[in-house]
């Protein structure tokens, strides 16, 4: 309801909306509970008054009497089956209308309700049943050769044998609402009138029905068990479909916990042994109670207009809809028509008004949703929106008048200047809504204007004074400009203006607000006089070309002029670097254009590293100068055996600009075969191998080096001499050399007068190789609709190198592994939360353990279904009221769609503006009370849902102490600009932010307030890491 609605924010008139409904429930007979409470409690103004129903009759509610309504609850005392079994509503009334609450059942005892097609109730499983021998705890195992149903409690055993001879005995036990109670049967013996080792065919004994009716969301159970010997193995299938790997099982019972429409079909058990098989057969239906798809909202109406309501409900068997006014029957009469699920008004009247109700029901339950409808009839009052009492207007200009009386019905206007009526003409206009415009403005159009309202319910009136002023003019204009990266720039902008009112200067650069007072920002105002509003470009950059427009504007009008800043500057890094046709000393390197930022490329420089440390060296190229039109080039005097990234750079008269981004890491390939190794690998150290790098020194003729290397542990050197002050690298082959061993290292240069001096000894480990050993364990769980939790049990560190962490692959059920999503942790954590999946989708999990060779072996796979989403509509209808020391608020609950998840409950962020920091405040309601000091006079509240699949969309509310307003609305969807995706998708940011002005004069609400507005944005979704990292070469030292 539409609880705040005059302009000092008093309270108004609105009908029952219930806040707490009656709960269906099951009373042991044997209990010592003394009464049992129904409640119901509604929100209205005045507030409402309550009565009950039971079995459709109204019920006297005498005091003294054993029914007592406390509050709006129901309070039974002493209740017995026999007169207070049956069905119960609340009927909640106050001036505007009545409205009923669902049915709740209180019953007795513990019914199975035989005579329903579906069974025992799914709130209510009542009875479960053990089986014990010869004494207690003594219970008899659910095993391959022992089932005990928990539909009948009769223990069945497959083959009986010695140990089966004993003292049986049955525990029932009993779950209600408000107890739970065990039994023991008497105990009956078991004897073996003689061994039988014969061997038979199975014949099932436990049989689930030929048809099981089940309700969306329950939990349906199949039980199925032989007799045999060999003790029969259980196997079930769907026959009329696949049966869910998530429901495979070779158990006696075939369990869904929450089935759905899918899971509709025939299911059969499969009893088999070396000597036969027997088969049973049933079918799963499933139906559905009524559920929402569209409800009717609280409106206001002029009187004798025409409306129409409609509610839509889904279920299985499909709903019937009906009506009730103010808790009774509706049915078509006059001026109302009533067709199924639409309500149709024709010539509103006064009688009309009051609370709606819409009935879906099937066998399986009734809905309802409420609505008020107030029908208004009011004389035309300006009081709440007057005509401007002065309305300054700029000559040659036009100027708009609103007239906007509140009334019912919609008022005929008229408007005067004076005593004349004004009539439509080539420059005056009154539109069909009342508003008067007047173009080309003069001197002559000021005077008084009034606006005459008028209904069958009397008239009104209300005048402003129009003053014509002068127009505003831009008399210098701002003009364009080419200026390089690095220069100061001046905007010229004079105006004149009327000298009654005051002028301000605006700046834009492509239509975006320039912010003059940011931090080390490059614009400045030049000139502190009114008429002059010159912009000043320190320090010009690239992102400060463009559109700019200069404004200049009064209260009563505004002019602005535009300019073209061109930046020159050096290029921008080039892209897409490849490399291609990779030899021993040589590879071909191509790139494409970046910006030249108009100055055309001169010429590139290509340059090149090591990884990871190496430092980025210019390198020698074919052709050896590269002309700017260029886009390829040969890169000459590599090291063979060598890993290298590389990037290019482009320079124009203006400077040298930004490299690119590194191309990928290459190998460049060997000098010759190396001798000794069985197996070869085509990325990273291979295996039995040893390979030493280093930084070659000084180059001299007859320069060479002198490698002594050895196990760690070991006592021995081998050494080698590797010739040519150029040599950078050594491999040493042999088939003991394991992955990720420890070596000893040292080298001394030498030349034809001698060995140099030993460096220090250095420990390098040979290459690593991928984990062997997959993680065990794994478990999934979705958290939402958008994200899960994976654990799994760790992986021991082996001896093939240093475990850096995990990586999780995640695909859609029906994609394939090959287009799995990656995830990898940064450690050795052991668990991980996967976002930005899709809702209500089954997942499948894997886990490997990686180093920097690679990614070991997969894990078993493990599934999980996300959540539904939350449901996109936010919380409407906000109302508040304010205490001494306390703020309350008020929402409609949010109703989700089927294909949206359950709201458990709400999430509030409050702040107000004595404290910056918001506080977060959960609710299960639909109303939430605060304490708030008593000088707050703004706050800024979000209310959302949230349920399993996550926090919907928020709704934003601004509250001002006196009643003023300002509601975000996350409904209002226009489209913003658009980007295409690859693949053809297309994103759109969008926002909108309803503003509700003070009625105060001279101080909007918005004073002293700023607000951030929010656009979504999505991540990369092709950003997946690499699968096989490989060792790094090596290091550059």
């Amino acid at each position: 309801p539409a609880a705040w609605s005059s302009a000092l924010g008093s309270p108004a008139t609105f009908g029952p909306v219930f806040e707490d409904q009656p709960l269906s429930v099951l009373f042991p007979e044997e209990s010592t509970e003394e009464q049992v409470l129904l409640a119901c409690r509604a929100r209205a103004s005045p507030p409402a008054t309550y009565r009950w129903k039971m079995n459709g009759t109204e019920m006297k509610l005498e005091p003294g009497s054993r029914h007592q309504l406390v509050g709006g609850n129901l309070v039974i005392m002493n209740p017995t089956k026999a007169q207070d079994a049956g069905v119960y509503q609340c009927l909640a009334s106050n001036p505007v209308g009545t409205v009923v609450s669902r049915e709740a059942v209180l019953r007795f005892g513990c019914e199975t309700q035989a005579t329903s097609m579906l069974g025992p109730h799914p709130a209510w499983p009542c009875l479960s049943y053990r089986w014990l021998l010869n004494e207690f705890p003594n219970f008899i195992p659910t095993d391959g050769r022992h089932f005990v149903s928990q539909t009948t409690g009769n223990l069945y055993i497959a083959r009986t044998n010695a140990s089966d001879l004993g003292n049986y005995s049955c525990l029932a036990t009993s779950h209600m609402d408000f107890s739970t109670k065990s039994v023991f049967s008497k105990f009956a013996q078991l004897n073996l009138a003689a061994e039988d080792t014969r061997l038979f065919a199975p014949s099932i004994k436990a049989r689930f029905p030929a048809e099981t009716y089940a309700l969306v969301g329950q939990q349906v159970t199949l039980e199925c068990f032989a007799f045999g010997n060999p003790v029969p193995r259980i196997k079930w299938r769907k026959v009329d479909g696949s049966l869910s790997p998530q429901w495979a099982t070779a158990e006696p019972t075939l369990q869904i916990p929450s089935v759905s429409f899918e899971d509709e079909g025939t299911y059969e058990c499969e009893a088999e042994n070396t000597k036969g098989r027997d088969t049973v057969q049933g079918r799963i239906i499933v139906q559905a109670q009524p559920e929402w798809l569209k409800v009717i909202s609280d409106t206001e109406a002029d009187i004798g207009s025409n409306l129409r309501w409609g509610c839509a409900a889904a279920g299985k068997p499909r709903p019937t809809v009906r009506w009730l006014r103010n808790g009774e029957p509706l049915a078509s009469q006059n001026r109302v028509e009533v067709l199924a699920g639409d309500l149709r008004f024709s010539k509103l009247s006064l009688e009309d008004s009051g609370m709606y109700q819409c009935v879906a029901e099937n066998k399986h339950g009734t809905i309802y949703a409420s609505a008020e409808l107030a029908v208004q009839a009011l004389a035309p009052d300006f009081r709440l929106n007057p005509v401007r009492r002065l309305i300054p207007a700029a000559r040659g200009g036009e100027i708009v008048i609103p007239c906007q009386p509140r009334a019912a019905p919609k008022a005929v206007v008229l408007w005067s200047k004076g005593t004349e009526i004004l009539v439509n003409s080539s420059r005056v206009t009154v539109t069909p809504d009342g508003t008067l415009v007047i173009r080309n403005i003069s001197r002559s159009d000021e005077g008084k204007y009034t606006c005459f309202a008028e209904n069958f319910m009397g008239k009104a009136n209300s005048t402003g004074i129009l003053s014509v002023r002068d127009a505003t003019k831009i008399t210098l204009a701002p003009s364009s400009a080419d200026i390089n990266v690095g220069d100061n720039l001046t905007l010229q902008c004079h105006a004149s203006h009327d000298p009654t009112m005051d002028l301000t200067f605006t700046w834009t650069l492509d239509d975006f607000p320039i912010d003059f007072d940011k931090p080390g920002g490059h614009y400045r105002r030049t000139s502190v006089k009114e008429t002059i509003g010159d912009l000043t470009i320190l320090n010009a950059q690239l992102r400060h070309g463009g559109k700019y427009a200069c404004m200049a504007q009064t209260v009563v009008d505004s002019a602005s002029k535009e300019a073209t800043v061109l930046v020159r500057g050096p290029p921008g890094p080039p892209g897409g670097v490849v490399v291609r046709d990779i030899g021993d000393t040589t590879i071909q390197l191509s790139w494409s254009r970046g910006f030249d930022n108009h100055s055309p490329i001169a010429k590139y420089i290509l340059q090149a590293r090591t990884p990871p440390a190496g430092k980025w060296k210019q390198v020698r190229t074919n052709p050896a100068n590269i002309e700017g039109n260029a886009e390829t080039a040969q890169v000459l005097g590599l090291t063979p055996w060598m890993d290298y990234e590389f990037r290019v750079i482009a320079s124009n008269i203006l400077g040298t600009g930004e490299p690119s981004g590194p191309s990928s890491k290459i190998r460049t390939k060997e000098a010759g075969k190396s001798p000794g190794c069985p197996k070869e690998l085509s990325s990273g150290q291979r295996p039995c191998q040893l390979q030493l790098c280093w930084i070659p020194t000084l180059l001299t003729d007859g320069f060479g080096y002198l490698l002594s290397f050895r196990r760690q542990g070991s006592t021995h050197w081998q050494t080698a001499r590797v010739p040519g002050a150029d040599a950078q690298y050594f491999v040493y082959s042999n088939e003991s050399v394991r992955p990720y061993m420890p070596f000893e290292v040292k080298i001394r240069s030498y030349n034809r007068r001698g060995d140099g001096p030993e460096s220090l000894t250095a420990l390098v480990y040979s290459a690593e190789e991928e984990p062997k050993v997959a993680p065990t364990k794994v478990w999934a769980k979705a958290v939402s609709s958008s994200e899960m939790n994976v654990t799994w049990e760790p992986v021991q560190q082996d001896m093939n190198g240093i475990l850096l962490g995990y990586e999780i692959r995640y695909w859609r059920a029906g994609d394939k592994e090959a287009a799995a999503d990656r995830v990898r942790t940064a450690g050795l954590d052991t668990s991980a939360r996967v976002s930005g999946l899709h809702p209500n989708t089954k997942y499948h999990v894997t886990v490997r353990a990686y180093n920097r060779a690679g990614t070991g072996p997969a894990s078993p796979s493990a599934n999980a279904t996300t959540m539904k989403p939350p449901p996109r509509r936010p919380p409407g209808n906000i109302s508040w009221t304010f205490s001494s020391s306390s703020l309350s608020i008020k929402w409609d609950p949010v109703v989700p769609l089927r294909n949206e998840s359950a709201v458990t409950g709400y999430k509030m962020l409050y702040q107000n503006d004595l404290h910056l920091t918001p506080t977060l405040h959960l609710t299960g309601k639909n109303w939430i009370e605060i304490p708030v000091p008593e000088d707050i006079g703004h706050a800024l509240v979000q209310i959302r849902t949230t349920g399993p699949g996550g926090d919907g969309i928020p709704a934003e509310v601004h509250i001002v102490r006196n009643g003023e307003m300002a509601l975000w609305d996350p409904m209002w969807t226009p489209p913003l600009e658009s980007s295409p995706r690859p693949g053809g998708n297309t994103r759109q940011n969008r926002a909108h932010l309803i503003i509700l002005q003070s009625k105060e004069k001279g101080k909007p609400w918005t004073q002293g307030l700023s607000y951030l507005l929010l656009l979504s944005s999505s991540k990369d979704p092709d950003a997946v890491p690499n699968d096989a990292l490989g060792a790094p070469a090596c290091p550059g030292g």
